[in-house]
């Protein structure tokens, strides 16, 4: 038997396992468990160790309630016991300081409630296998990491992704890895991540590119972060301080969120724990600071969507069928959740007059919320900025081209069985050729091979047939929006230089819409994925 490789780290070695000819460690901390005396507080460095530490098998994941059953189904969400949660993997094809290959760093998505990086589909050989080397990590979930109190700083979970690509500067040369070439990338949770990492002073310098997948820059109102942590709160009968839920065992808490989030949805709303602007790591709100210039300037940026983003929420719960029957109600609706007047959804259906009310509901939302800070983010970083739209539909009924079924194609996974689950049998493999690709010349180049972002607005779309480049495929739904950021309350138009950076509330839609997302709650809406 060949004894796996060793690397040195700056806490300790550590021995991983040779896999078909990659070099493999799992389960590496870069920081001290987060309980203790250190639950809910920021992290800190682990404990050094003496001789070689054992990485062949994956660390304990953070704490999280498991996925519904409808969502089981679709979705795998390994759980890991133990204490040591803050702990990364490295797969290499050269371990060693003399490699200084390029680094790609997963962070992954699970509406920073549910995922780790112990899910099969992000398992990071394929990327080692074409000459990079691969991080993968975890970082606290739910109320241990994003809830917001008033005795502990905010947003802890992101406070450990920050320490992970602190470790990764300081430790990935030893892996073969040059810290000077760091892709950082992310899907929905993760790529909302990465945005306020692009924002963040703290976090400048530590990578070289970002790719968002289906996760724009943005920044969660703190009231609705509050409101989940006083439900779970009263739930428990204690005081809404991070001492008092400290006290609490992590499973009754696991348990107390799930119940308390039950009806929270990306696309009907809801209290939900989020990224906050916190004066310190986030300053201000992301997507302001980047659209400002104020940062990563000299950040190539990867950004996209699925076409269906929206149909992962509401085919498993029957949410579907249900805002077909409502109709006219079910669009007023989707106008009070996006802050819209009837121009809004009047255009979508004008551009779209055989799609059902869900489809125009489920776009209109996905638009309001993914699609438009992220065209805002390629205007205004054109000369180094990739979009593309994934466009596949998945072969489980109803799906379509749903949230996260890209990353089955992105890592060239699509044929391990947890992400079957998504994508269905017989996923094409040449279109996982094409996509794997493109994220690895990206990474190595910073260029996936499609032309860069400009005012012709060029977009990749991966689809049924050949990948092709589109100009403005989403131009028509997304100039509707436009109208709406220069539009006042007494329908004056706005000069372009005071446009606002979010959209406004010109008209009031009144009680029926938010009712009708009221009753869409209870009948069945989950939260992001």
């Amino acid at each position: 038997m060949t004894e796996g490789p060793v690397v040195s780290t700056p806490y300790g070695a550590v021995r991983g396992r040779y896999e078909n000819g990659l070099a493999v460690f799992r389960g590496i901390p870069y920081a001290a468990p987060p309980f203790g005396p250190h639950r809910f507080r920021p992290p800190v460095p682990p404990e050094p160790w003496d001789g070689v530490r054992d990485a062949g098998a994956f660390g304990p994941t953070p704490p999280k309630p498991p996925y519904s059953e409808a969502f089981a189904k679709l979705l795998s969400d390994p759980v890991v016991p133990g204490d040591d949660i803050l702990n990364l993997n490295v797969w290499t094809p050269e371990p060693g300081p003399g490699a200084r290959l390029p680094v790609m760093v997963w962070i992954h998505g699970g509406a920073l409630t549910r995922g780790s990086s112990a899910v099969p589909v992000y398992d990071g050989r394929t990327f080692a296998r074409d000459g990079l080397v691969f991080v993968s990590l975890n970082y606290r979930l739910g109320v241990e990491g994003y809830g917001l109190f008033p005795d502990t700083p905010a947003n802890l979970g992101l406070r450990d992704q920050l320490a992970a690509l602190e470790w990764v500067r300081d430790a990935i040369a030893e892996f073969g890895g040059d810290p000077d070439r760091v892709t950082v990338f992310g899907e929905s949770a993760g790529a909302i991540s990465i945005g306020a990492l692009l924002a963040s002073p703290r976090a400048q310098g530590l990578f070289r590119r970002a790719a968002l997948q289906s996760g724009p820059p943005e920044a969660t109102e703190r009231d609705k972060v509050r409101r989940l942590v006083r439900r779970m709160a009263a739930r428990l009968k204690i005081p809404a301080t991070a001492e008092a839920f400290a006290a609490v065992d992590r499973a009754a808490l696991a348990e107390a969120q799930a119940e308390a989030g039950r009806r929270a949805s990306p696309v009907l709303g809801g209290p939900a724990f989020g990224i906050v602007v916190d004066g310190d790591l986030v300053p201000r709100d992301p997507l302001d600071v980047l659209l400002e210039g104020g940062t990563a300037r000299d950040v190539d940026l990867l950004l996209g969507w699925t076409s269906e983003e929206y149909r992962l929420w509401l085919a498993p719960t029957g949410l579907v069928e249900r805002i077909d029957r409502l109709g006219p109600v079910a669009l007023a609706g989707a106008m009070a959740r996006c802050h819209c007047g009837p121009e809004v959804p009047r255009g979508y259906r004008l551009a779209h007059p055989d799609a059902g009310t869900a489809d125009l509901v489920g776009q209109l939302v996905t638009d309001h919320l993914l699609r438009v800070p992220l065209h805002r983010l390629a205007d205004a970083h054109p000369a180094a900025s990739y979009v593309y739209e994934f466009a596949w539909p998945s072969n489980v009924p109803g799906l379509g081209a749903c949230h996260a079924l890209e990353l089955g194609f992105v890592f060239d996974t699509a044929d391990v069985p947890e992400a079957v689950k998504l994508a269905g049998p017989g996923a094409p493999q040449a279109l996982a050729d094409e996509m794997h690709a493109a994220w690895v010349r990206f990474a190595v180049e910073g260029d996936p091979g499609w032309p860069v972002w400009d005012a012709s607005h060029p977009v990749r779309v991966f689809g049924a047939g050949e990948p092709a480049v589109v100009h403005g495929p989403r131009d028509r739904e997304l100039a509707l929006w436009e109208a709406e950021f220069t539009t006042s309350e007494d329908g004056a138009a706005t000069p372009a230089d005071q446009k606002p950076q979010t959209p406004q509330k010109p008209h009031k839609p009144g009680a029926a819409p938010l009712s009708v997302v009221r009753r869409l709650r209870r009948s069945g809406g989950t939260r992001r994925v």
